[in-house]
């Protein structure tokens, strides 16, 4: 089968290799739709966790090709979407309920081989059924997970007033579950008109194209999306009193930020992170098929296996209006 080999950071290319094999609790699945995640180019600058060399991709979905001999949920045909992140549901932090904390974490994409291959093998548990979602939109379901978590994890209110900073699709999907969630009033801090004009259509209350334009000490809920260091920096600016800070977008490893620390005390604020999901995935799928949560806008362009590494430039360079990248390794 062909899959996209990443070697070393910053060097991809497109080889054959065998096809996976099935264990017993394993589903072999055929891959119709992989999104290009943000982490997915940490990965490959090698910005992030992660084992070479690796064949990415965690956001995508497929057809069941094959199961192993103890699956019970699956059979071949079933339209499917993978949570990449494998707890062994044995150490101190899966006994707490923390599995995205596992000891032993391991994740499709990131530690074991991904989507952005023709077939891929994920454990049955890891495995969600989208039912008649297209592809393309099953592929949400794990950034959509993420985002479930990291609103779970802000505890926003009703009536809350939330300031979102960056269109992208992430930041888009973070818009959408704010006010289901909610959120009375929000605001959106984009550069790129065209994300700006989404973030609109899909409900923002107001559009700003910098920083400069939010009131400071303003708003209970505060969330960065776009995980660069600068940005980051400016999120405490914004949250009002007792307020929230979330810092949900994925920075680089190795580096830095810096904040005031007085700042931090004298407003009594809350700083938040939030690690990949939590048990979200029933739900994403849910918010999915229900229509709640809309994806299809987000999606830019549709890519074959080979133009991978176009699709990262397109991203990285912000090219031809540029959303979310669905590669199709089938191409179909």
């Amino acid at each position: 089968m062909k899959a996209v080999f990443i070697d070393r950071p910053g060097s991809q290319t497109v080889i054959e290799v065998e096809e996976p094999k099935v264990q017993e609790n394993d589903v072999l699945i055929r891959v119709m739709a992989s999104g290009i995640c943000g982490t997915d180019i940490h990965i490959f600058r090698g910005e992030y966790l992660g084992d070479y060399p690796v064949i990415p991709g965690h956001e995508f979905s497929g057809v069941v090709e094959q199961v192993g001999q103890a699956v019970t949920r699956f059979r071949p045909g079933d339209r499917v979407a993978v949570e990449p992140n494998i707890a062994c549901d044995n150490c101190v932090n899966c006994l707490n309920n923390r599995h995205n904390f596992c000891l032993n974490w391991k994740a499709v994409g990131v530690t074991q081989p991904g989507g952005m291959a023709q077939l891929v093998v994920a454990p049955e548990k890891a495995v969600f059924s989208i039912a008649d979602l297209p592809f393309a939109v099953g592929a949400f379901m794990e950034p959509l997970s993420c985002v479930l978590h990291g609103i779970e994890r802000a505890r926003l209110r009703m009536g809350d007033q939330v300031a979102i900073l960056g269109a992208g699709p992430i930041g888009c999907l973070l818009l959408q579950v704010a006010r289901l969630q909610g959120a009375a009033w929000i605001s959106v801090v984009e550069k790129n008109p065209a994300r700006l004009d989404l973030a609109r259509s899909l409900g923002a209350d107001r559009c700003l194209d910098s920083l400069d334009g939010l009131e400071a000490d303003a708003y209970d809920v505060v969330i960065d999306a776009t995980g660069a260091i600068p940005v980051m920096a400016r999120t405490l600016d914004f949250a009002r009193y007792g307020g929230t800070v979330l810092l949900f977008g994925v920075p680089p490893s190795g580096k830095e930020v810096s904040f005031e620390a007085f700042k931090i005390f004298r407003k009594g604020l809350t700083v938040l992170s939030s690690f990949t999901s939590l048990r979200n995935s029933y739900q994403a799928v849910a918010l999915l098929r229900s229509g709640q949560v809309r994806v299809s806008g987000l999606i830019s362009h549709r890519l074959a296996l080979e133009e991978f590494g176009r699709g990262v430039t397109l991203i990285e360079q912000g090219l031809e209006n540029v959303r979310k990248v669905i590669i199709l390794p089938n191409n179909e």
